[in-house]
């Protein structure tokens, strides 16, 4: 079958087509036959050694070829001993949340924990789903670090972007006001999206949240990766979630709680996710598509920047 993959650190190009075998699902796992697959920063930063760099993962070429791709919307091929919750045919996304592994989900097929899957909304097509587990899992845990009660002020950064739009629908819908910090062509969005204030961008973003909220909001979730200009938005003792770790996490001052926010495969948390699709409550933004093997020319549309939404790669099946 075919399968991108990174045999050594680099630009776009570093992706291959490659022809690899079909794996086999293990006791507690499910087969997907891939229809989609989300394009995310974090493939490119695998790709580019970036990550390796960082120490998140073991350096290219220690263990082989490494697979490219988190987010997979298909249909379960085949279940392994002790798979209870899914049968041949089920419609089906996931998350694949290790790093190091010789198969990611840009493939026709990739196994995952049968923990890692949800039931696909079934209002919403392949492409559409492929959008939704990393961003939708980032951004719901990152909520639940801050546990803010009904009634909070949150500021969410990057607002109109992947993480940020479902951060803004989910914050709403758990009581919290929002103060949505996006590029300013982006204000009807965010506030279609639920946001109750908006700030544009900018280099005074402390004092224009300020001026909004006196004395700070109660929490921030960092999706733009602001850092100490999110935090200095933020009361005192108040609450603060980076989406991405090292220096996107400031010093924790003034008293005020920081978190990373590190993603984890959840297939119950992701079929609640799913099952807000369906009600109407959450928003799936597809950026752009690219076939399975113009995975090379979705990495170069990534790094061009200004998408909103995610670029999904598909097979043929879509």
């Amino acid at each position: 079958m075919r399968a991108i993959i990174v045999e050594k650190p680099g630009g776009p190009e570093a992706l291959k087509n490659a022809e690899v075998g079909e794996p086999e699902p293990g006791r507690g796992q499910v087969r997907i036959r891939t229809a989609a697959a989300g394009v995310n920063p974090v493939d490119a930063a695998t790709r580019s050694g970036a990550l390796a760099d960082a120490g998140l993962m073991p350096p290219f070429g220690s263990r082989g070829p490494v697979g490219i791709g988190w987010d997979v919307a298909g249909t379960v091929e085949a279940v392994g001993p002790d798979v209870t919750r899914f049968a041949a045919g089920d419609p089906v996304i996931g998350l694949r949340d290790r790093l190091d592994v010789p198969l990611g989900a840009y493939a026709e097929a990739v196994v995952l924990d049968a923990a890692a899957v949800a039931r696909a909304p079934g209002s919403a097509s392949a492409v559409e789903a492929a959008t939704l587990p990393l961003n939708g899992l980032t951004a719901s845990q990152a909520l639940d670090l801050l546990d803010l009660p009904s009634g909070s002020t949150l500021l969410v950064t990057g607002a109109a972007g992947a993480v940020g739009g479902f951060a803004v629908e989910l914050a709403v819908q758990r009581g919290l006001r929002v103060v949505a910090a996006a590029s300013e062509a982006d204000e009807a969005l965010v506030r279609d999206l639920g946001a109750e204030w908006f700030v544009p961008r900018g280099p005074h973003l402390g004092d224009a949240v300020r001026a909004l909220v006196p004395g700070g909001a109660d929490g921030a979730l960092d999706a733009a990766l602001l850092s100490i200009a999110a935090l200095d938005a933020v009361r005192g003792g108040g609450a603060f979630v980076a989406v991405s770790g090292g220096p996107a996490a400031p010093t924790p001052l003034r008293g005020i709680t920081v978190h990373n926010v590190w993603i984890r495969a959840d297939g119950t948390q992701l079929e609640q996710l799913s099952a807000l699709v369906d009600a109407g409550r959450l928003t799936l933004r597809v950026a752009g598509t690219f076939p399975l093997a113009d995975a090379v020319k979705a990495h170069e549309r990534l790094e061009a920047g200004g998408l909103r939404g995610r670029l999904v790669l598909t097979t043929a099946e879509v």
